[in-house]
């Protein structure tokens, strides 16, 4: 099969790789052009054999939107646009209904596995019309993990990274727990070695996932992560799932909690705290710090996720 990949950052050029080591044709183009195959998306377009399958894989908003117009005014009937970036599923909605318009089938994919994904593969998580699924099925069969698990056609468009949505809210919550637990026992001064703790949790428990995985990779390399700061970013989907968990009216305590603790990880001097420490002394008398406190050995910081 053929294909035109739009984006080749660290998730698209290894998916490049991947779908081309399983005897796919991929024409890939990037602003960057040390990576890309072709000098423009018309140049890209024009290199396909009809019906196209185009594969975005380009940072989620504006870059997508601007991208998916772009390929609209390229693109003819019959061709079909992958989104297998960050999108949000009202977006989706949104690209197919544009695209449709002309002819042009839409599929949304959210697509898991970072940098590993070469190798190992991706977990992808597919929304759309069953006949464009069929279309770029070979696509999918390239990327995913071998064995039966790691692909799903999840529902009609939008229901792929609705899917993703949830699944990186879901991380966001078991990062903040291994996190929190390996603090805890950092500070208590009970526990010898903490990284091997985390290490014989890798088999035999309920908790054992390649989350834990990567966090035993991390604290072998620096077991107090002390040149990692306490800073951790969110990339937009955990704040949709609790968008999501408010319209629908599902409770999501955990994934909300591990949200918010990101943006607390943020503040180096938070002025919330500062109003909690003002309150406890006004009601209690207690001591407030007018400095903020020296960072020691015995207070390790939260690794970021």
């Amino acid at each position: 099969m053929e294909l035109g990949l739009i984006g080749l950052g660290k998730m698209g050029g290894n998916m490049r790789e991947r779908i081309r080591r399983a005897g796919h044709t991929v024409v890939g183009f990037d602003r960057n052009p040390d990576v890309s195959d072709v000098d423009s998306m018309e140049a890209l377009v024009e290199a396909l054999p009809s019906p196209r399958v185009v594969w975005v894989m380009v940072p989620s908003g504006e870059p997508t939107q601007k991208t998916v117009e772009a390929l609209g005014d390229l693109l003819d009937e019959g061709d079909i646009v992958i989104d297998g970036g960050n999108s949000r599923w009202t977006d989706d909605i949104a690209h197919a209904d544009l695209l449709a318009e002309k002819g042009i089938g839409f599929v949304d994919c959210g697509v898991s596995g970072g940098i590993w994904g070469l190798e190992n593969g991706y977990a992808l998580m597919a929304g759309g019309d069953p006949a464009h699924i069929k279309t770029v099925q070979p696509i999918f069969d390239a990327l995913k993990p071998p064995g039966e698990f790691g692909w799903v056609h999840a529902g009609k468009v939008g229901a792929g990274h609705f899917s993703k949505m949830v699944h990186n809210g879901i991380e966001y919550a078991l990062m903040q727990s291994y996190a929190e637990g390996w603090e805890l026992l950092q500070k208590a001064d009970m526990v010898d070695n903490v990284t091997e703790v985390y290490r014989s949790w890798r088999e035999g428990t309920v908790i054992r996932s390649w989350l834990l995985d990567l966090l035993v990779a991390a604290l072998d390399e620096d077991e107090a992560l002390a040149g990692i700061r306490g800073y951790a970013e969110d990339s937009g989907e955990g704040r949709w799932t609790v968008e999501a968990g408010i319209e629908h009216a599902v409770a999501t305590p955990a994934i909300t909690a591990a949200l918010y603790a990101r943006f607390v990880s943020r503040q180096d001097d938070s002025p919330a705290m500062k109003a909690v420490a003002a309150m406890r002394n006004q009601f209690g008398g207690h001591a407030v710090h007018t400095d903020a406190p020296p960072k020691t050995s015995d207070t390790p910081s939260t690794p970021g996720g």
